[in-house]
């Protein structure tokens, strides 16, 4: 077994009263490739910052032979990095403008610019487009030390995992192998739980109605009545003084099994939800919304042109494209919300019956942090409350915890919050942009469910291959300042793009400007003889803004 290059011991970590960590020990090797899993709210990116040195636990030590770099979820990244790393991740340092995937992207150069052996990536492929999920993936299965990784992208989790950290309850089990190992594991013992659980029912049940059958049996033994002669009623007392003791010998065994009967916690199953959303007032006209665009600009970028699409009634449409294209200014278009610099020369034709819904990125200006997450979801609710409860439960917000303030939520419980209260509103069609940010594993699942029976038309932005997948009926895609529509769902697409002969030449084009860039970096770094490092910039500055158009 590889010697650790990480030990932690004892952590114990508390907010409130509430323990969120109770780890006894925890190593990371070299070469481990670890994928930390839990709920929102268990307290993985706070495991992370620990394990980082950048947050003190409570109590215990964490010892390690070698320098972290942490990926944060939020934040910027380090101004000054390693120039070849960031030309690959085309990270474009800090300042206005930048899409979240930009942003992302800067903040992985910063980290893997520090050459450490030890990465712990909170979430790295947050808003990153499909080229840039595939050179995450490259990066992450080459890196030259461990990995501890927090991510809701399964696909990535089932490429890059060897071991898997499932924190429930502050405690930490380490699975073995890779993420569908862990998922077929869990299932069994998920399985086997419920199983477990109904024998116990099943027990206390049988137990309880011969306990009951044994005293009214008792009930009925009677004494000897008076009428009777002094012989027999002494044999009837020996008689009715047997039965009484035999009948009482078996209600104290029965006692004893039931109090000896193994507790068993009845396992947590998500509800059935029995009412369509989003069909209250359904729109009957063929098209929800129309787009006709000649134009569409952010400042100086032209976004669009000569662009067009239509969202037809009931529909399931994803939105995707390359980080920067403009998919989010074009969502905010539709709600009316134009941002400062963009213009439109064109037309937005909105059904008069369209009730829109809408999911920002930055959700959390959707909640009120001192109110419980009940009362921001029940604000402009048009279901009961028990049927708001059922929302909240299958998304993994029940019980007492939905009377929880939203300040003391962590980043995926707000998202959830959020994503509830829209749902429960009187609204047919919803506009969401990265609805799985920030969601754990479980919960996207079930909103994968929730979605995929939305009765309402629906248009979202992911780069979320599986939940696009299983979500969308049909994908508008953002390719050389058009907009490309494929009805036939997210397969028929990409089958699509790969025939496409100018797509291809367009990444030729990438790989080879990239290669030029890295050899331009290296003689930046070590000039040779008659290098003119002023040419040099010229030439890497001019490159650098080519690949930023070829990418969109």
């Amino acid at each position: 077994m590889a010697k650790w290059i990480l030990e932690a011991v004892g952590l114990r970590m508390s907010f409130g009263d509430r323990e969120v960590l109770h780890t006894d020990r925890l190593t990371v090797s070299d070469g481990d490739r670890i994928g930390l899993i839990g709920e929102n709210g268990a307290g993985k990116s706070t495991l992370l910052n620990i394990l980082a040195g950048r947050l003190e636990p409570d109590e215990g030590v964490v010892r390690s032979t070698v320098p972290a770099a942490l990926i944060c979820q939020q934040g910027s990244a380090e101004p000054d990095g390693d120039r070849e790393i960031k030309a690959l991740f085309r990270a474009q340092g800090e300042r206005q403008g930048l899409s979240g995937g930009e942003m992302t992207r800067n903040r992985i150069a910063g980290a893997l610019s520090d050459h450490s052996r030890l990465l712990l990536a909170d979430e790295p492929t947050t808003d990153l487009d499909e080229e840039g999920l595939k050179l995450l993936r490259k990066q992450l299965k080459g890196f030259d030390g461990a990995v501890v990784l927090v991510s809701h992208d399964r696909a990535l989790l089932r490429a890059l995992c060897n071991r898997i950290w499932y924190l429930e309850d502050g405690k930490i089990t380490d699975f073995p192998g890779g993420y569908d190992d862990f998922m077929a594991e869990r299932n069994r013992l998920r399985e086997r739980a419920v199983f477990e659980y109904d024998q116990y029912k099943s027990e206390q049940k049988r137990l309880r109605e011969t306990a009951q059958r044994m005293a009214e049996k008792a009930s009925r033994v009677r004494k000897a009545p008076s009428r009777m002669g002094n012989s027999e009623a002494r044999l009837h007392t020996r008689e009715w003084t047997d039965s009484v003791l035999q009948l009482s010998h078996a209600k104290r065994t029965i006692q004893n099994r039931m109090e000896r009967l193994e507790v068993k916690e009845k396992p947590r199953a998500l509800p059935e939800i029995r009412m369509k959303l989003g069909t209250a007032h359904p729109v009957e006209a063929r098209y929800a919304v129309e787009f006709r665009c000649g134009e569409l600009r952010a400042g100086p970028k032209e976004l669009l042109k000569e662009a067009s699409f239509v969202l037809p009634a009931g529909s399931r449409t994803a939105l995707v494209g390359p980080n920067g294209c403009g998919k989010t200014t074009l969502l905010r278009l539709l709600t009316g919300r134009q941002g400062a610099g963009v213009r439109l020369r064109g037309e937005i034709r909105i059904n008069p019956a369209v009730r829109l819904g809408w999911f920002d990125q930055h959700h959390e200006n959707t909640l009120d942090p001192d109110r419980s997450i009940l009362e921001n979801i029940l604000e402009k609710a048009v279901y009961p409350e028990s049927f708001a409860r059922t929302v909240m439960a299958c998304m993994g917000i029940d019980g007492d915890q939905v009377f929880r303030p939203v300040r003391l939520l962590s980043g995926g419980e707000k998202a959830k919050a959020a994503l509830g209260k829209l749902m429960l509103m009187d609204c047919n069609t919803l506009l969401l942009d990265e609805p799985t940010n920030h969601l754990d594993l479980f919960t996207m699942e079930e909103l994968e469910r929730l979605l995929a029976g939305y009765g309402g038309t629906l248009l979202f932005v992911s780069h979320d291959e599986e939940f696009i997948r299983k979500t969308a009926t049909r994908i508008i895609r953002f390719e050389d300042r058009k907009l490309v529509t494929c009805e036939e769902g997210w397969e028929a697409a990409a089958a699509e793009k790969k025939r496409d002969p100018g797509e291809e030449e367009r990444r030729l084009e990438i790989s080879r400007i990239e290669m030029r860039m890295a050899v331009l970096t290296a003689r930046m770094a070590a000039p040779k003889k008659g290098d003119r490092p002023e040419m040099l910039q010229e030439e890497y500055m001019r490159l650098a803004e080519k690949l930023r158009e070829l990418s969109g």
